[in-house]
């Protein structure tokens, strides 16, 4: 599928927006109408190497997916890799980009792809609903949004039976 690419403005300091989107464990707060059973796979949620998987419940073509945070540039860029698909085959690459904006303002893009490797998932790549990945990921930064302007409490996912020290 062709990058899916959602931008959005939130009136917050880069450095909050950024601690929130690179912390896997927040990510159900703002991606759960289209993320399901949302499961961290690793302990620690942030930095290198966190891990999550999840179901996309797309049309015609649920999936399950991984993403694994490959790089971090704080505070301007978040690029996770991960699989999907039947088997795992379909490697998916999302990455988040960060632009400070005037006063304390953030732009927030959100780019995500997949890149099919075998000829099936090749063509069932040409029907994935791309236009409703790009309406999933717009409404995710608008939950974003009024998440992090509204200042509320957020809580982060825990992974089962981790200690909490």
């Amino acid at each position: 599928m062709d990058p899916v690419t959602s931008e959005i403005t939130i009136d917050a300091p880069r450095e909050r927006v950024y601690a929130v989107l690179a912390d896997l464990a927040m990510r159900p707060l703002y991606c759960d109408h289209f993320q399901e059973d949302y499961r961290l796979q690793r302990i620690q949620s942030r930095g290198v190497a966190a891990a999550a998987r999840f179901r996309v419940n797309a049309p015609r073509f649920p999936v399950w997916m991984e993403t694994v945070v490959r790089e971090l540039d704080p505070p301007h860029m978040i690029v996770e890799h991960g699989r999907g698909g039947r088997l795992d085959r379909i490697p998916v690459r999302t990455s988040w980009e960060l632009v400070e904006g005037a006063g304390r303002t953030c732009d927030v893009m959100v780019s995500f792809w997949t890149e099919p490797e075998h000829f099936a998932d090749k063509l069932t790549d040409r029907v994935a609903p791309g236009a409703w990945y790009g309406r999933q990921w717009k409404r995710a930064l608008t939950r974003l949004r009024d998440l992090i302007e509204d200042e509320v409490m957020l809580e982060p996912l825990r992974v089962g039976g981790a200690s909490r020290l």
